[in-house]
């Protein structure tokens, strides 16, 4: 989990602080699924980010309940903060590795998560201890990543740089990130040998939008190639820029970039008492 932390805590983290405006609004669908899942006063947001899921949960349960969003990067939890104070909503956010933080027993009444389960060192270790801090009976719904080659809008930027680029990161299917449960069969034999049960994994294609305005920072801030392209001297960065502006034509229609998020609607619950 080292890695996993000094990357978030890092580049990664601040790029995803910096984008955090176009981010809420390409992913603002997702939010309203994982709201309309809240059962019960009180929610834990699993991987919140910059805090836009956990601020909406909040909103639905009102004052008298309590939600508590988790991250383990520090500039996305300290944005989340700010959020949550800007907007007037009391939701409370914690720097911590979800696998072994002490939620309290039977804390929350409903689990959620947008994108935010795949980077687990231990995925079985983690869904137990959320399983702990879950009532008896209690929702879990989780949005993942469906499979890479379903997905060719989220891999465009490194797969047109890699031929410039022979330092990109490659992406490993069997290890945490982005696509790791892109596999329903390995995601419920985890939620079944950590305790979970009624897992229901169905697939969710969501319609995705964002202004052609924000593509060039989008992908030289984010994902493989944000984490390397910082270090590339011009003109060669120049080069790879428009290269891999070039390879995103398809996804441009006019000022608006669109693509479709292949996803999973992950549901399961806590067992009964």
């Amino acid at each position: 989990m080292e890695a996993q932390t000094a990357l978030w805590n890092g580049r990664a983290g601040q790029a995803w602080v910096s984008a955090q405006a176009m981010l809420d609004e390409v992913f603002r669908p997702f939010e309203d699924l994982l709201v309309a899942a809240v059962r019960g006063g009180s929610v834990l947001d699993v991987g919140c980010g910059t805090g836009g899921t956990t601020v909406a949960a909040a909103r639905k349960v009102g004052p008298g309940g309590r939600c508590v969003g988790v991250d383990i990067a520090g500039p996305m939890v300290a944005a989340a903060r700010e959020r949550a104070g800007r907007e007037g909503v009391p939701a409370d956010f914690v720097q911590a590795d979800a696998q072994e933080h002490d939620f309290g027993a039977a804390a929350f009444d409903t689990v959620i998560s947008r994108f935010g389960v795949m980077f687990f060192a231990d995925a079985v270790r983690a869904f137990t201890n959320l399983r702990r801090a879950a009532a008896p009976g209690a929702v879990l719904r989780a949005v993942t990543w469906r499979g890479v080659e379903e997905n060719p809008f989220m891999t465009t930027a490194e797969r047109a740089a890699a031929p410039l680029l022979p330092s990109l990161p490659v992406r490993r299917p069997d290890a945490p990130g982005q696509f790791a449960f892109a596999d329903p069969a390995k995601v419920r034999g985890i939620l079944r040998d950590a305790g979970w049960t009624s897992v229901d994994i169905r697939p969710l294609d969501v319609p995705c939008a964002f202004p052609e305005a924000s593509l060039v920072p989008y992908f030289t801030r984010l994902g493989p190639l944000g984490l390397v392209l910082g270090d590339v001297a011009e003109p060669a960065r120049t080069g790879i820029v428009e290269t891999v502006r070039a390879a995103f034509a398809p996804f441009v229609h006019g000022d608006e970039v669109r693509f479709t998020a292949a996803c999973w609607q992950v549901d399961a619950h806590a067992p009964a008492a």
